[in-house]
């Protein structure tokens, strides 16, 4: 049984307004086996897309390789968009080593709530993935149920878009933005959208990565 402990900490700053949720990086970076194109930070693996697609919205002209400034461009993009990162999962056991969250098996969570209370100026969590099995809009809804909470529908539309109101003092509504994930799984739904296969007609060139960047960059 392999123990996928999440690498890093929270990456949360008094500034923050959103937070960026999502699993578990794959177990290479809890393993300490980075690839040279891999960059030792959150959203760091050279499989996934949320970097890139941060890249292209917003022309940052980031290094993709195992280098501090790599880490330093990202951090610094993150402060300048008031933007932190907080995954739900702070670990889990697995039987094969690899990064299907379906694979994730006694899963232990991050208090999200808790880090909500903490920082008071985050207004907005960016789930990268939805409410499938194990998905991070899946742990959060179960996580927020031990706390008496339900997420309330704002927008069916994609991304999906929730609300609650958080149990404390100030009576802060934080609003819920769930994206199709940044990861080459969520390819083959993105590929069954209507919405997608109307402008692939439209633009034979137009590919998942492209439909992402549409959808991300208002919210980013």
């Amino acid at each position: 049984m392999f123990l996928h402990q999440h690498p890093y900490e929270p990456y949360v700053f008094p500034e923050a307004t959103k937070l960026i949720v999502g699993t578990l990086p794959p177990p290479r970076f809890t393993q300490g086996d980075l690839k040279l194109d891999d960059v030792d930070f959150c959203y760091g693996s050279r499989n996934g897309m949320l970097w890139p697609i941060l890249n292209e919205v917003f022309d940052l002209n980031l290094a993709f390789e195992n280098t501090a400034e790599a880490i330093d461009q990202r951090k610094r993009f993150l402060h300048q968009r008031k933007i932190g990162v907080c995954d739900i999962v702070e670990s889990a056991e697995r039987d094969k080593i690899d990064a299907s969250d379906l694979g994730m098996q006694n899963v232990k969570f991050r208090d999200l709530i808790s880090l909500l209370n903490q920082f008071e100026n985050l207004d907005t969590l960016l789930f990268m993935g939805g409410n499938s099995k194990n998905g991070p809009e899946y742990f959060f809804r179960k996580q927020l149920r031990g706390y008496g909470i339900l997420l309330q529908f704002v927008s069916n539309d994609l991304p999906r878009i929730h609300q609650f109101m958080l149990p404390s003092n100030s009576q802060r509504t934080i609003k819920t933005i769930t994206f199709t994930a940044p990861s080459g799984a969520a390819n083959r739904a993105i590929g069954s959208l209507d919405s997608y296969k109307k402008a692939k007609q439209q633009n034979p060139k137009y590919t998942t990565f492209d439909f992402r960047v549409a959808q991300y960059a208002p919210f980013f």
